[in-house]
């Protein structure tokens, strides 16, 4: 059952044919947002749309570079976009509020944490918390691959039910979708599809992410707990819809549930400081179905920088990825004790992500 639900909009959704937000599909969307609030659901929006709204204000701005153009019509915009938001959500007798975010605010754990009980606050208040990038101030390396990536980290960070990732076509598709013999993915199994190897990645003009990025946030999410559905947001009534049960668009299952300190070792492969190589009795008791700590008598070679607490990556000596974890001590510690027995933990069970 769901009870907190995050909805990520991309620009191709909420703009129309002119580039202009499509006040009347947002108003929908609202409608909606609201008869789940009666049902006691909590609803978290991820909503892009602030440079296409800026584009529509200011149609031929003077030459810029693209992060400074970004922050133009962003900064134009994104007030726009939240008036739209508020007078939708005020006839409705719904508050919501404005949070704007950057990479750099999920890298930090008190940063995050202070974000999550921000959130959490306007959620148990009964406000809807629309969420978006702040491209004001973002510039490259601290840029979201786009909004599904911030959804995922959302949806991670407040322990959602599910994820809507709501895009201009139907799903996901084994070949383009305006190809005849392309057919929808009901249910994206891993060992059968790769997002890689899948044909279509549709772009919108507005978007940054194609149909690969979504399927690789849906998949790095579904592994945490949280169900995720990739769909089409122009279908009318469409979040009611997939609520009730129904099937329509590509379903990623929800494999397992996983601590909300383990959520975010999993979002933060920016801060990885060092690796450590593992033999192939350690890879297998990690993948084992008993929880298992990595302690030192199953690492073979570390590398990097690291000290205690930093986030490390674990790989197989054919390099293969294993997961991420917190390190217990230092790079200079664990060299010391590579290989032998009796040892403390390098990384404890409750601080690993395994992929």
């Amino acid at each position: 059952m769901i009870r907190r639900l995050t909805v990520k909009l991309g620009s191709n959704v909420i703009t129309d044919e002119r580039g202009f937000p499509d006040e009347q599909l947002l108003g929908d969307i609202v409608m909606e947002i609201s008869e789940l609030k009666k049902q006691g659901i909590q609803v978290i929006l991820v909503s892009s749309g602030a440079v296409a709204a800026g584009r529509s204000m200011l149609r031929s701005p003077r030459r810029l570079d693209t992060v400074a153009e970004r922050q133009l019509l962003s900064s134009l915009g994104q007030p726009r976009l939240i008036h739209i938001y508020s007078s939708l959500f005020s006839q409705r007798g719904i508050m919501c509020a404005q949070v704007l975010v950057t990479k750099e605010d999920f890298r930090d754990r008190s940063h995050y944490l202070n974000m999550q009980n921000c959130l959490n606050a306007l959620l148990i208040n009964g406000i809807v918390p629309i969420v978006n990038e702040n491209d004001v101030v973002s510039v490259t390396e601290l840029m979201f691959t786009d909004n599904d990536e911030l959804a995922g980290l959302v949806s991670a960070m407040l322990n959602a039910d599910a994820l809507y990732i709501l895009t201009s076509v139907d799903g996901v598709f084994d070949g383009h979708p305006e190809q005849e013999e392309a057919k929808l993915i009901e249910v994206f199994h891993p060992e059968r599809f790769h997002p890689e190897k899948l044909a279509s990645q549709v772009k919108s003009n507005f978007g940054r992410g194609g149909i690969i990025t979504k399927c690789n946030t849906a998949l790095r999410v579904s592994k945490m707990g949280i169900e995720v559905v990739i769909a089409n947001g122009r279908n009318h009534g469409i979040i009611g819809r997939l609520v009730s049960g129904e099937k329509t668009g590509t379903l990623f299952p929800a494999q397992k549930t996983t601590s909300s300190l383990k959520k975010w070792i999993a979002h933060s492969r920016s801060e990885i400081k060092g690796e450590v190589v593992i033999n192939q009795g350690a890879s297998q008791k990690l993948r084992s179905e008993h929880a298992t700590s990595l302690l030192p008598v199953g690492v073979v070679e570390t590398r990097g920088d690291f000290n205690k607490g930093d986030v490390i990556r674990i790989l197989e000596e054919e390099g293969r990825e294993v997961g991420l974890g917190l390190a217990r001590y230092s790079k200079e510690k664990a060299d010391s004790l590579i290989g032998q027995k009796n040892q403390k933990p390098l990384i404890h069970y409750d601080h690993l992500f395994l992929h």
